[in-house]
C-alpha cells in the first residue's frame, strides 16, 4: 500500500504541475494582444528523489515557477532609441513650425519684401520727384519692417509655447516616475516571498519605454527592483523612492529643469525634453540671432545711403534716417526695425540738393548686391537662412524616419522573443492536456489497484 501511495503522489504531482501549466497557456493567448505582455513559460522540475538503498525512486514533478520571457539587452537597446525618437520628434516639429516662417510667399515673407524694397528704390531713380514713387518706397520699407516683425514674433512665440511643453514634460516625467516607484515595491514584495511579478514587471516596462520617450535615462538592476537615473546620474527612482523634477523660470523667464536645488537644464541631451530645450536654446535662437543681424545691416546701410543726400525740397537729410537705428549690438534688431520717416519727400534720392537727380537713389539700390552682411548681399544671406534652416529640418526628419526603422525592427525582435505565438502555445495546450490526461489515467489505474488490493485483505 504504500508503493501505490508513493506512486499516488507521483501522479498527483504530474497532475497538479500540468494543470498549473495549462493555466499559463490560457493566461498567454488570453493576453496575444495586451500591449507590452511578455508571454510567460512554465517551468517544470523533477523533484528530489527518494533513495531506497540500493535504489533511487522519482517523487514527480514540481513547478519551480513561472517566468515571463524578456531579453534585457534588447529592453536596454529598446529604451535608447526610444530616447533619440523622442528628441527627434520634438525637433522635428519644433523645426516645422518655423520652416513656415520662410515659405515664398508665406505671411511675412521677409525675401519678398527685401526683393520690393529695393525694386521701389529702383522706380523711384527713374522719377525722383515723383511723389506716388516715393510713397511707393515708403510702403515697401513698412512691409519690409512688417515682415521682419512678423518673422521675429513668430519665432518669440514658439519659445514661448516651447518653455510651456518643458513644464508639461517635467510634470509628466515626474509622474512616470512615480508610478515606476509604486511598482517597484508591488514587484519586490511579490519576488520576496518567491511569488511571479510578471505582470507588474510588464507595466514597468512600459512605462520605463514612455519615460524614455520623455528624457534620457539609464536603468541600474538591483536585486528585486531597478534604479533610474539620467545618463548623466541624476537620480529620478530608487527602489520605492522617486525623485521629482521641477522648473523655474530664470531672470529671462525662460523656464530651467531643477533636480533637489541643481539645475541640471544643461545635462538633459535626448527624450522630447531634449529636443525641446535643444530647438529652444539653441536652433531657435541661431534663427533669431540672423534675422537680427539682417535686419540691423539693412537698416544701418540704407541709414548711411539716405543721411549722406538730399530729400525732393534741397535739403541735407543727415541725421535723417529712413529706419530706425538698430539697438547696440543689434539684438533684438528683427523685431524693432521701423520706417522713421512719414513723409515721402523727405527720402533722400539726390545726391547734390537738385530736383530730378537720382544719384543717390542709385546709391540706394546698388545696396542690393552689395556684400555688406557677414560678406554677403542681403538676398544671399537671407537665402542662407531660409537653406539653413530648410536642411536643418531635413537632416532631422532623415534621422526621425531612419530612428522610426531602427525602433521598430527591435521592437519587432522584441516580440519574436517575449509575444505570444498562438500557433506554439496551442501546441503547449496540446501536450499539458495530454499530459495531464495520462496523469489522470494513472490515477485511475491506482485507485483501481488500490480497490483490489483493499478487497483482498477484506475476503
Amino acid at each position: 500500500m504504500s508503493s501505490l501511495n508513493a506512486s499516488l503522489a507521483v501522479a498527483l504531482s504530474g497532475l497538479m504541475a500540468d494543470q498549473a501549466a495549462l493555466e499559463v497557456t490560457t493566461n498567454n493567448v488570453s493576453n496575444a494582444n495586451t500591449p507590452g505582455y511578455s508571454r510567460q513559460v512554465a517551468n517544470l522540475v523533477a523533484s528530489d528523489p527518494v533513495v531506497v538503498d540500493p535504489l533511487t525512486f522519482g517523487t514527480g514533478v514540481t513547478l519551480k515557477n513561472i517566468e515571463s520571457v524578456r531579453d534585457p539587452i534588447l529592453e536596454s537597446r529598446i529604451q535608447q532609441e526610444t530616447q533619440s525618437q523622442g528628441q527627434l520628434n520634438a525637433e522635428v516639429s519644433a523645426l516645422q513650425q518655423a520652416q513656415v516662417n520662410f515659405t515664398s510667399g508665406s505671411s511675412g515673407d521677409i525675401g519678398t519684401a527685401l526683393s520690393n524694397f529695393f525694386d521701389s528704390i529702383n522706380q523711384l531713380s527713374t522719377n525722383p520727384s515723383d511723389l506716388s514713387l516715393r510713397q511707393g518706397v515708403l510702403t515697401a520699407a513698412g512691409n519690409l519692417a512688417s515682415a521682419f516683425h512678423t518673422t521675429a514674433n513668430n519665432l518669440s512665440q514658439q519659445r514661448t509655447s516651447l518653455d510651456l511643453n518643458v513644464v508639461q514634460t517635467v510634470g509628466q516625467i515626474n509622474q512616470l516616475t512615480r508610478q515606476i516607484a509604486d511598482l517597484n515595491g508591488q514587484i519586490s514584495n511579490l519576488e520576496n516571498v518567491g511569488r511571479s511579478a510578471g505582470t507588474f514587471v510588464d507595466q514597468r516596462t512600459q512605462l520605463i519605454d514612455q519615460l524614455s520617450s520623455l528624457v534620457d535615462v539609464s536603468v541600474v538592476p538591483s536585486d528585486n527592483t531597478i534604479t533610474i537615473t539620467t545618463t548623466n546620474g541624476t537620480a529620478l527612482v530608487a527602489g520605492q523612492q522617486s525623485f521629482a523634477l521641477s522648473s523655474q523660470p530664470d531672470a529671462s523667464g525662460t523656464q530651467q529643469i531643477f533636480s533637489q536645488s541643481t539645475n541640471i537644464t544643461s545635462n538633459i541631451v535626448s527624450g522630447q525634453l531634449g529636443g525641446l530645450l535643444q530647438t529652444r536654446d539653441q536652433q531657435i535662437p541661431a534663427i533669431q540671432a540672423q534675422l537680427d543681424t539682417l535686419a540691423s545691416n539693412v537698416g544701418n546701410a540704407v541709414n548711411q545711403v539716405q543721411t549722406s543726400g538730399y530729400d525732393l525740397n534741397g535739403n541735407a537729410t543727415s541725421g535723417l534716417n529712413l529706419f530706425t537705428p538698430s539697438p547696440a549690438g543689434g539684438a533684438g534688431a528683427a523685431a524693432s526695425i521701423a520706417v522713421a520717416i512719414t513723409d515721402p519727400a523727405k527720402i533722400a534720392a539726390s545726391s547734390d540738393g537738385t530736383v530730378g537727380n537720382n544719384a543717390n537713389a542709385e546709391a540706394m539700390y546698388a545696396l542690393r548686391n552689395s556684400a555688406f552682411v557677414e560678406g554677403q548681399t542681403p538676398s544671399d544671406y537671407y537665402s542662407n537662412i531660409v537653406f539653413n534652416v530648410g536642411n536643418s529640418t531635413a537632416n532631422a526628419q532623415a534621422e526621425q524616419s531612419a530612428s522610426n526603422l531602427v525602433l521598430q525592427q527591435l521592437n519587432d525582435q522584441r516580440s519574436s522573443v517575449s509575444g505570444v505565438s498562438l500557433d506554439e502555445e496551442a501546441a503547449n495546450m496540446v501536450e499539458y492536456q495530454q499530459a495531464y490526461a495520462a496523469s489522470a489515467q494513472v490515477i485511475s489505474t491506482i485507485n483501481a489497484m488500490m480497490e483490489t488490493v483493499i478487497n483482498m485483505k477484506s475476503s
